[in-house]
This record gives structure tokens, C-alpha cells and sequence, in this order.
């Protein structure tokens, strides 16, 4: 089997994942692309994909039956989901066909923020207290035992999208009431002010093969809530809070039933007693260029690592890592003002990566030292807010 092209169908409704195709290819692959036909003229590798199928908009039994058809003259060995929300319908479009790999209900817990919670309660995974909103009596007892404020989260949303805080019981129940016959797709966890770090992994053969924890110096929740610029660094290798962090990434990934391919997990350390606590995860790479931060200060690039992971799994062979860099990244990117910004300005030698994207501005720094990344990406947020930066209203989409 070995000797044979294996046949991958990628499956996206966003434009990501060139890495992931482009490393496919490499590693003597057939690769297919589904996407929207929106999408038709992003910058796709095209060298690297052998036949692209666009749809108009995602109906699962318009979709099974297109694959259908073209699975009558390609055999295709493994389907991936190569964007958040595209993981659970590739879910169910594996155990239609009966393909190897995560099927729906180890899917829920890498897209379903109620359902990580239970199964990482469950396991005896730190959580913040939280309830669905099924049941009038479990609200009323949490709201009356779990002192306010609290967040309301949408449970299949991915990131930030669609949170919103609240600080009484009173407006909890005007929220919830609202809701209407929406307020089961919703839940409400306890608010704990605190660092938010993410740790981005690989796994195979359901261990963590490669782990990096990063902190962001804004949470995501106040970027996407008051406008501001996004942030990230690699935290400090080797201490207390890295470690704890790998650890506990481990726990969940086993509690979750996580086998092979990339994972994205955040957590948060509190504040007030320095506890760690587990967020949310996802079965994919980390979005806003953090995979770029990871491989620039690792050597290892996730999407690229994603489909050898892959590939070896089909052929049975053992996966290999590349050699590991323990070296320091941080991230900075903003909306920018100017549709082209021009960052030519910005001229120390630790920069490795401009943003080409319009209306945005973005720049990753690597170093041997966690605080001169600290300290340079201190120095240009102060210079992109005042000389670049320019912020959106998040939209509400909680109600």
C-alpha cells in the first residue's frame, strides 16, 4: 500500500490549510479540495491540489451525494476538515462512508463547548463552573450558588464570536428568555478574570507527540469585545505554568478521544489563586497566523506536520518529528487604517514575518529571549495603535 498515491479530499468552507495541501502533495498524495465556489479565486497551492469541487452553500445530503459520485472513479482513503466549523459535518461524512478517522461523537468534544465541559468534568479535568440551559431549576440553583459575573457562550461558535458577560441573576433570565427555543444551543460558565494561554499540538496514535504553550497578552474575549489589537507569545519553557499546561493539554487530548492531527486548546490561569483551568479545544490548527508564531519559534510547522501525520497513519509507518527549536515567538496583528500599510518602519532584526493582507497589520518576532519578544512586541503595539490601528464593533451575535 505503501507504493500507492493515497487519495485525500479536502474539505473546507474557508480559505485555509495551503500548508496542509501543499505538504500532502509532497508526501506523494493525491489531493482533492471541496470548498464553496466563493472561494474560487483565493490563493489556493493549485500546483498541489489535483481536482477542486465547489458547492454553493453546505447541505450535507447534496454534499454525500457528490462525493458519492466521485467516489465511483476515486477511491478516496481519507477525508480531512480543515477549518472549525467544518469539523463535524466531515464527521459525519466519514461515518457515511465508513472512512477512518473522528466520527461524530468524539467530533462533539472538539466543537461542542457543553459537551468538552461534561467530558472534562467528567475525567477530572479542571473546569470553570458552568450549566446548560435545559432545565429552569439548574439555572436558578447556579445563579443563586455561583456568585456573578458570568459569560454566556454560544456552544458551537468557534473563538470568541457570540460571548457575552452578564452580572445579575435578573439579567440572566431577561438573556435566557430572549433566547426562546434557542437557549438549549447556549451556557453560562462562571467569569474568572485571569491569563487565557493556548496550547497548540500534534498527536499521534492518541499521544501528544509535539506541545507548545503560548500566552495571549489580550484575551481573545477583549479583542474581539472593545476593538483591540491581538497578541501572542511563546510562554516561558520549563516553568511551572508551561509545565502544568503540557500536562493537563494531555489529559485532555486522552479524554477526549483525540487520535491522530492537530489540536488548539485554550485555558486560563486565575487570577486570584493561580489555578489552571480548561476552556476549549478543537481538533485543527490554531487560526489568527498563530500556526506561523508556533512554527517559527519551534521548527515545526502544525499544517505541513498535519498531513505527514496523515499520511503515515494510511501507509503504516511511523511518523517523525522534525528537529525541535526552543526558541521565543510573539504576535502582533491589528485592522489597519490603510488598506496597504506600510511596515518598512519597523526594522529590527528579530521580524521574520510581515502580514500581506489588506486592511491589516501584522508582524511575528523571534528570539532566544522570552522578554525581548515581550518588550519589542510591548513597543510596537504602542506604535500600531497610534500610528495604524483601526477597530470594528464586534457584532452581537449572542441574541
Amino acid at each position: 500500500m505503501s507504493q500507492q498515491p493515497l487519495n485525500f479530499l479536502c474539505i473546507t468552507t474557508y480559505f485555509k490549510g495551503e500548508d496542509f495541501i501543499k505538504s500532502c502533495k509532497e508526501a506523494g498524495n493525491k489531493v482533492y479540495l471541496l470548498t464553496k465556489k466563493s472561494l474560487e479565486n483565493e490563493n489556493w497551492p493549485w500546483e498541489a491540489i489535483d481536482d477542486v469541487f465547489y458547492i454553493e452553500e453546505w447541505n450535507q445530503n447534496d454534499v454525500i451525494k457528490g462525493i458519492s459520485y466521485k467516489f465511483r472513479e476515486i477511491n478516496f482513503n481519507r477525508f480531512v476538515a480543515l477549518d472549525d466549523f467544518d469539523v463535524e459535518k466531515v464527521a459525519l461524512l466519514r461515518e457515511h462512508f465508513r472512512m477512518p478517522g473522528m466520527g461524530r461523537t468524539t467530533a462533539h468534544y472538539f466543537r461542542d463547548k457543553l459537551a468538552m465541559r461534561v467530558k472534562a468534568n467528567n475525567e477530572g479535568v479542571n473546569v470553570p463552573e458552568f450549566t446548560s440551559l435545559f432545565n429552569n431549576d439548574d439555572i436558578n440553583n447556579y445563579a443563586d450558588t455561583i456568585p456573578a459575573p458570568w459569560l454566556l457562550k454560544p456552544r458551537m461558535e468557534a473563538s470568541a464570536t457570540g460571548i457575552k458577560k452578564i452580572h445579575s441573576k435578573d439579567e440572566l433570565w431577561q438573556i435566557v428568555n430572549d433566547l426562546g427555543d434557542e437557549r438549549d444551543n447556549y451556557l453560562v460558565e462562571k467569569f474568572a478574570p485571569g491569563d487565557v494561554f493556548h496550547v497548540d499540538s500534534l498527536n499521534v496514535d492518541g499521544k501528544v507527540v509535539f506541545a507548545r504553550v503560548s500566552k495571549y497578552l489580550d484575551t481573545p474575549f477583549e479583542v474581539a469585545h472593545s476593538g483591540g489589537i491581538f497578541r501572542s507569545a511563546t510562554s516561558e519553557i520549563g516553568s511551572k505554568v508551561e509545565k502544568g499546561l503540557q500536562k493537563m493539554n494531555k489529559q485532555v487530548m486522552k479524554a477526549f478521544g483525540m487520535k491522530s492531527g492537530a489540536s488548539h486548546t485554550e485555558f486560563i490561569q486565575s487570577k486570584a489563586t493561580g489555578e489552571l483551568f480548561f476552556l476549549e479545544t478543537s481538533s485543527r490548527v490554531g487560526g489568527a497566523n498563530l500556526a506561523e508564531m508556533v512554527a517559527y519559534a519551534s521548527g515545526v510547522n502544525l499544517w505541513g506536520e498535519w498531513a505527514k501525520i496523515e499520511t503515515a497513519n494510511l501507509k503504516n509507518e511511523v511518523y517523525k518529528l522534525p528537529k525541535i527549536h526552543n526558541k521565543y515567538a510573539g504576535i502582533v496583528v491589528s485592522l489597519s487604517r490603510f488598506e496597504h500599510p506600510d511596515t518598512s518602519s519597523f526594522t529590527d532584526k528579530e521580524i521574520v514575518w510581515r502580514m500581506n493582507k489588506q486592511w491589516h497589520i501584522g508582524l511575528i518576532i523571534v528570539s532566544e529571549s522570552s522578554e525581548r519578544v515581550l518588550e519589542l512586541l510591548d513597543r510596537y503595539t504602542h506604535r500600531i495603535s497610534s500610528e495604524f490601528h483601526a477597530s470594528i464593533p464586534a457584532p452581537d451575535k449572542s441574541l
